[in-house]
């Protein structure tokens, strides 16, 4: 049970922080946004981290390492694929093999979910699709699925999916700081992304409160997958986890008064019975 809740925090946390970060990418570059971002969430993963103490090894450092790398590049190719692409495919695609790959992850290392929770899986992996469609794009520009755009969309997913497997590999005597070590990992790569973009500047007003809120509960969901991962197996904490986009949904439901579609009601209601399968089972 405290591994479904702390899945369901990450998800919660995760989501928050991709509408704050998204309505601030609306006013700047989003790579402004994440080197924003990600230095604030690594100050606060060495806060939580320093008292908790741990032992560092081998295996911590470069599971924590490769967590970061997967963080940055992830988040980098999907602003990427967004932005040159049809969201309506871009962001499903991306979805399920976030969704996807621990799952087929964790099976294939042995794992085996009782049958109810595995109706649960199921039904997260149709809910995490449909809850990530998005109705429209209203940017006027043609965005056309290239094959640019595919290898983009489907890094990102690997990178994003692959990130809660190498999570679920940290050893649990390390506690936090393997997270940190990834945090300094992304910060420096997503740095290095925005001298090369020239995207390197300071921002401010609206966009910079909204980058740091952005930090802070990106690393609340860091934390959390973490600790769910640790409590619970992987293919069901990772899916639990995905379900983020449904906090995305419903923020933009009741803050920019954004419409939702039927399909991504249905999500909605798929989620909620996933949940409650996963739970039970």
């Amino acid at each position: 049970m405290i591994g479904v809740v702390a899945a369901l925090v990450a998800a919660m946390s995760y989501g928050v922080s991709d509408f704050v970060g998204g309505i601030a990418s609306r006013r700047v570059a989003a790579l402004r946004v994440v080197i924003v971002s990600y230095p604030v969430a690594l100050v606060v993963l060495v806060a939580a981290a320093a008292p908790l103490g741990g032992t560092m090894s081998t295996p911590a450092v470069v599971w924590g390492l490769l967590s970061g790398v997967g963080q940055a590049f992830g988040v980098w190719w999907f602003y990427a694929a967004l932005g040159a692409g049809p969201i309506s495919v871009v962001s499903p695609l991306t979805a399920i093999l976030v969704a996807g790959l621990p799952v087929g992850v964790g099976l294939a290392l042995g794992e085996r979910p009782s049958a109810l929770a595995g109706v649960g899986v199921v039904l997260a992996l149709v809910a995490v699709v449909l809850v990530s469609r998005e109705a429209s794009d209203e940017d006027v520009r043609p965005h056309r699925f290239t094959m640019k755009v595919a290898w983009l969309t489907v890094g990102a997913g690997v990178a994003f999916g692959m990130n809660f497997v190498i999570l679920d590999q940290i050893p649990v005597e390390a506690k936090l700081w393997p997270l940190v070590l990834g945090r300094v990992a992304a910060t420096v790569i997503v740095l290095a992304a925005a001298l090369a973009t020239a995207n390197l500047a300071r921002i401010r007003g609206v966009p910079l409160r909204l980058a740091l809120l952005a930090g802070v509960l990106d690393a609340v969901a860091t934390v959390t997958s973490l600790l769910a991962l640790q409590a619970s197996l992987l293919s069901l904490a990772g899916v639990l986890i995905a379900l983020y986009p449904a906090a995305t949904v419903l923020l933009a439901i009741v803050v920019l008064r954004e419409r939702v579609t039927s399909w991504q009601a249905v999500g909605m209601v798929l989620a909620l019975s996933a949940v409650a399968l996963i739970t039970a089972g």
